[in-house]
């Protein structure tokens, strides 16, 4: 599955339109006997517009799969299933077409730390790094499966072009431009059955997605329409403690609530189903692509995302007349229970999102290259509705709450140059560049006398602010020896933070400014042991500053910002590994060894050294994490036709020290597990492709005490194994369709909220090109 992007050998591999120029060629005498002349190329030369916006020039890790792969051998709903086996990472996908909770998990970094990683496309950013946490997810719906050129992964923070949020890995996706004319279709078909606690239900999702595009001599575009219609399990479930029941209260005795125990393993019952999300996504997506010359590119990306969604619930509790109870007071095995209107409850969303993005680009292949892009994403429209009153009443209406986002966004501005030592033999490749980043959040909380479809009325709160960063770097890959490389690189960072406020319904209460600047030093070598055999270290620090949401935290209390810690500081993380390589006959074998040790991460936690405890964001005083990570990837293995490609990961990362929450020491970080594995096997036999993957994850916890050993519950942290299959079928050189199942053997495992259970996939797919 995946290709090790170490060196630009690959490069010639995976874009088409490259030009290759090698340097003179030496027959070798073939290993059978034979007289037949061999041909082995001592150097190759690339020129041609570069295939990824990652610095491949940097001896570090780095993976990558092509979209022709993931066609092939991944069931992907989503551009984000891409990153399903690559090592180490995992994606939180909760459904098809999970937009508020599909976030990155790395090495060291678990799905609750969102803000550690960054995705790209084709060099724009992608990732929401106004907050951290699970409802930050990266904009995956702003690229379409079928566009996928390739997708690269950096493990680490060892380039000083990305900022400290880079720490556990940056992805770019690359995406596909026409060189003729061509169209695409596809539909999708999608059905899970689910099984748990008071729900036994089926649950599909619809996809269909056209494209069209050509090239006319120096101009090419494409425009892709995209439509998702999902639906996804149920993801929250009401719940109470039995200790916290009355003994002897009055109420209206209900039957349905099931028992069991939570992730501390305490006696609870689940009394209710909610978040049962229809999704119906429209993408829309234009792209524009201009050629100045034989080497100087402009580009011009627009994407449109719409997205209306309804969180249905449903009662496990009924009365004696066997009518669903959602509120009140209701009485359990003896015990009284209060129930709010919003337990069980509905919920609304429409959003429009748009993105811009503007790059002008150079690859002379000579001493000297540049890149400018300016890009914008804007919500443009962000409405959450939220009922007050308890259903069946909340059907029709009623009382509620919109939470409006408008405003939200944020501006990226990157320009970056490349020189190399004027001899051209590739002595000295030195990348500098300038780089200016704003992020806007704007949240205001209004009540409305009709949920469903009212106008906003009174303000309920509203939280605001906004972050700037402006960087400058520059780093230098040097070729000593023959079989040495280095690069060095250093960042210079100047981190703003302003206009941060707080409302309540009657008042607006300010954040002081923040400010400070940091230097983030880089540096990787390799050494060829022989033709074969790579050895490669890096190092580098990176400074992750508090986003807006962590930051301008708090609530109002008598006139004053109470739960806030206006002294917030940046994680501040040190990364090492050392790799060994080798490049087999058809494919590749590495070994990593990966250390990193992080100052003040930030997490929710309370700190219990105050009277009364205050639970708010809080810095972590340190966290240590060491591990190694074996991944290989070979084509025709055994027997030809068939791939294989398999990753071992274990980390083991703990809480070094907490001043602030003591019994934490010692414990592991949370949702970062000692094991992770991937396997994946393709077999190719004439016009048919069959392909079997497992994914595996070991024991983590929740909770930074680690007091939740309990994962297969709502809200735990489970392990887990899951197989998925695919067979697709090649009719011609235009029609193909494909049979899948991921969950293959029916896994109910969890992210606090559950994952989907066994999943059928039926897609077919047309290609004119």
């Amino acid at each position: 599955m995946s290709r090790r992007l170490t060196t630009l050998k690959l490069i010639p591999l995976v874009l088409a339109t490259t030009q290759a120029f090698a340097a003179p060629l030496t027959p070798v005498a073939p290993d059978d006997g034979t007289t037949r002349p061999l041909i082995k190329l001592r150097e190759v030369k690339v020129l041609g517009l570069q295939p990824t916006s990652l610095p491949t020039q940097i001896p570090t890790t780095m993976e990558g799969i092509t979209g022709a792969e993931v066609v092939e051998k991944i069931n992907a709903t989503d551009s984000e299933d891409a990153l399903k086996y690559f090592p180490s990472l995992l994606v939180r996908k909760r459904y098809i077409g999970d937009y508020d909770h599909a976030v990155l998990a790395t090495r060291a970094s678990g799905t609750s730390n969102s803000a550690r990683s960054m995705v790209f496309a084709d060099g724009i950013l992608l990732s929401n790094l106004l907050g951290n946490g699970a409802t930050f997810t990266p904009r995956w719906g702003l690229v379409a499966p079928e566009e996928i050129e390739r997708v690269d992964v950096l493990y680490g923070p060892f380039s000083a072009a990305y900022a400290g949020n880079s720490v556990g890995a940056v992805v770019d996706y690359v995406t596909r431009m026409p060189k003729a004319f061509e169209a695409r279709a596809q539909a999708g078909y999608y059905s899970q059955k689910f099984d748990l606690y008071g729900t036994h239900d089926t649950y599909s999702s619809w996809q269909s997605s056209a494209s069209m595009g050509a090239r006319n001599g120096a101009f090419s575009w494409w425009f892709n329409l995209n439509r998702l219609d999902s639906e996804s399990q149920p993801l929250v479930f009401a719940n109470r403690l039995r200790s916290a029941g009355t003994p002897g209260g009055s109420g209206t005795a209900v039957d349905g609530a099931f028992s069991g125990l939570n992730p501390r393993e305490q006696p609870w019952l689940l009394l209710g189903a909610t978040n049962q999300a229809n999704t119906v996504q429209d993408h829309a997506k234009l792209k524009l692509s201009y050629d100045l010359d034989d080497e100087v590119r402009l580009n011009y990306v627009f994407g449109l995302w719409r997205n209306d969604v309804l969180r249905d619930s449903q009662s496990y509790l009924s009365d004696a007349s066997d009518n669903p109870v959602y509120s009140g007071n209701v009485v359990i095995g003896g015990s009284r229970h209060a129930l709010t209107p919003t337990d069980i409850s509905l919920q609304r969303a429409e959003l429009d999102h748009r993105m811009h993005g503007l790059t002008l680009r150079s690859n002379h292949g000579g001493s000297f290259d540049y890149s400018l892009s300016a890009s914008r994403y804007d919500y443009h429209r962000d409405e959450v509705r939220s009922p007050s009153v308890a259903r069946p009443a909340a059907d029709h209406g009623g009382t509620g709450r919109i939470a409006d986002g408008h405003g939200t966004g944020w501006n990226a501005v990157w320009l970056s140059g490349t020189w190399r030592s004027a001899d051209g033999d590739g002595d000295h490749v030195v990348d500098f560049g300038a780089q200016r980043d704003d992020y806007q959040l704007r949240t205001a909380v209004l009540t409305t006398s009709d949920w469903i479809r009212g106008a906003p009325e009174a303000r309920f709160s509203a939280f605001a602010g906004d972050a700037q960063l402006t960087s400058f770097y520059l780093q230098d890959s040097w070729r000593f020896a023959p079989r040495w490389r280095t690069t060095l690189g250093l960042r210079h960072e100047s981190w703003r933070a302003e206009n941060g406020r707080l409302s309540d319904a009657t008042q607006t209460l300010r954040f002081p400014l923040r400010k400070e600047e940091n230097l983030s030093p880089k540096a990787a070598i390799v050494y060829d042991l022989t033709d074969a055999w790579s050895l490669k270290a890096s190092t580098g620090r990176a400074v992750r500053y508090p986003t807006v949401s962590e930051l301008y935290q708090g609530s109002i209390s008598t006139n004053v910002i109470v739960n806030n810690d206006p002294n917030l500081k940046p994680e501040k993380s040190w990364t090492q590994e050392l790799s060994a390589e080798r490049a087999l006959e058809r494919g590749s074998l590495r070994a990593t060894l990966f250390f990193e040790r992080t100052a003040d991460a930030l997490y929710s936690q309370t700190n219990v050294t105050v009277t009364p405890n205050v639970t708010n964001i809080q810095n972590v005083d340190r966290v240590r994490t060491r591990g190694v990570e074996f991944a290989y990837s070979a084509s025709d293995v055994v027997w030809q036709g068939l791939d294989l490609s398999a990753s071992v990961t274990f980390a083991d990362s703990l809480i070094t020290r907490n001043d602030k929450f003591p019994a934490s020491i010692g414990k592991w970080q949370p949702r970062v597990p000692r094991w992770r594995a991937n396997l994946l096997g393709t077999y190719r036999l004439g016009q048919w492709t069959a392909t079997l993957g497992a994914r595996y994850s070991g024991r983590q916890f929740g909770s930074l005490d680690n007091v939740d050993p309990n994962g297969d519950a709502y809200t735990g942290v489970s392990n887990f194994l899951v197989l998925d299959a695919r067979l697709r079928y090649v009719h011609d050189a235009h029609w193909s369709g494909s049979i899948g199942v991921d969950n293959l053997n029916n896994r109910e495992y969890w992210n606090f909220h559950p994952y989907p259970q066994r999943t059928y996939a039926l897609e077919v797919r047309y290609d004119y090109d």
